[in-house]
C-alpha cells in the first residue's frame, strides 16, 4: 500500500474514491477542492488533509489521482507539473484523455496510468478499465489497481481498447437507466403504480446482475432459463427481436466508441 495518496478534485468519483480508501484502512490521503467551503467540508466530514493547492497536495505523494473534469486538465497539469517526479505514479480517471497527452505536460519518465471508472463507482459497485502509459510498468498498474479496487472491480487492457471500455461500461449505466425507464413506464401502462413498477424493475435488474456476476451464468443461459416454450417471455423476446433492439444496441455502442475516439483526438 502506498504511504501517501493525493486526490486532485473532489467531485463524485474523487469523493467516492476518498470514502472507499478510508473505509479500507488507507490512512495518508490528501484531497483538493476548488472552493474553501468544499475544502472545509471534506476536512470535517472525513478527517483528512484538504487544500485548495494542487501543487501542495502532490508534494510527497506516492500516487497522484487526477479526478478533475477533462476540460480542467490543461490548467491542472500546468499547476502540478513542476512538482511531479518519476518517483510518483499519476493515475488519471478522466474520460478520453490519452496517457500521451498527460505525459507531454509532465517531466520525462513520469509513469502515467489511465483508468475509465463508471457511475456505479460512487456506490463502490463500479468497474474500471485500466491501462499503462509509456513509462508505467506492472508495479504502477498494481498500485493503481489497489487504489481503484476500492470503487469496485478493475480490468487491465491496452490503451487502444479504452474507447471501447468507455462505450460499453463508461456509458453503460445510461443504457440500463433508459431500459429501466422504459420498463417502469410499461408497468404503469399495465396498471401498476409508479412506486411498485419502479421497485419491480430496479430489483429485477439488481438480481439479474447478481446472477450473471455471482453465479457466473452466461446471459444466454439465464435468458433460456426464464424463457418457457410458448410462454410470456418468448413472446416478448420475439417482439424485441422484431423491433431490432439487439441491432440498435450494437449500433449505439459503436457510435459511443466513435465519439470517444473523436474526443480523444481533440474534436469537439
Amino acid at each position: 500500500m502506498a504511504e501517501r495518496l493525493a486526490i486532485l478534485g473532489a467531485g463524485k468519483i474523487g469523493e467516492s474514491l476518498l470514502a472507499g480508501l478510508l473505509s479500507s484502512g488507507w490512512k495518508d490521503v490528501v484531497v483538493t477542492g476548488r472552493r474553501q467551503a468544499r475544502v472545509d467540508e471534506l476536512r470535517e466530514r472525513y478527517g483528512v488533509e484538504a487544500t485548495l493547492s494542487n501543487a501542495e497536495a502532490v508534494a510527497g505523494a506516492d500516487v497522484v489521482v487526477l479526478a478533475v473534469k477533462p476540460q480542467d486538465f490543461p490548467a491542472l497539469l500546468g499547476e502540478i507539473a513542476p512538482s511531479i517526479s518519476s518517483e510518483q505514479t499519476v493515475l488519471s480517471v478522466a474520460a478520453a484523455i490519452p496517457t500521451a497527452q498527460i505525459e507531454s505536460r509532465l517531466a520525462d519518465g513520469v509513469p502515467v496510468v489511465r483508468a475509465m471508472p463508471n457511475a456505479p463507482s460512487t456506490v463502490h459497485e463500479g468497474i474500471a478499465g485500466l491501462c499503462a502509459g509509456a513509462h508505467a510498468g506492472d508495479e504502477h498498474l498494481d498500485l493503481a489497481e489497489s487504489v481503484l479496487s476500492n470503487l469496485g472491480r478493475v480490468v487491465r487492457l491496452p490503451e487502444s481498447a479504452m474507447d471501447a471500455v468507455t462505450a460499453v461500461s463508461g456509458s453503460g449505466p445510461a443504457y440500463f437507466a433508459l431500459l429501466a425507464e422504459a420498463m417502469i413506464e410499461a408497468g404503469i401502462l399495465l396498471g401498476l403504480s409508479r412506486e411498485v413498477s419502479t421497485q419491480l424493475v430496479v430489483q429485477t435488474m439488481l438480481g439479474t446482475a447478481k446472477l450473471l456476476r455471482d453465479e457466473q451464468m452466461h446471459p444466454v443461459d439465464l435468458r433460456e432459463a426464464v424463457t418457457s416454450p410458448g410462454g410470456t417471455t418468448i413472446r416478448a423476446i420475439r417482439v424485441l427481436e422484431q423491433k431490432g433492439v439487439r441491432a440498435a444496441f450494437l449500433d449505439a455502442i459503436q457510435a459511443a466508441m466513435e465519439r470517444s475516439q473523436e474526443l480523444a483526438a481533440g474534436e469537439q
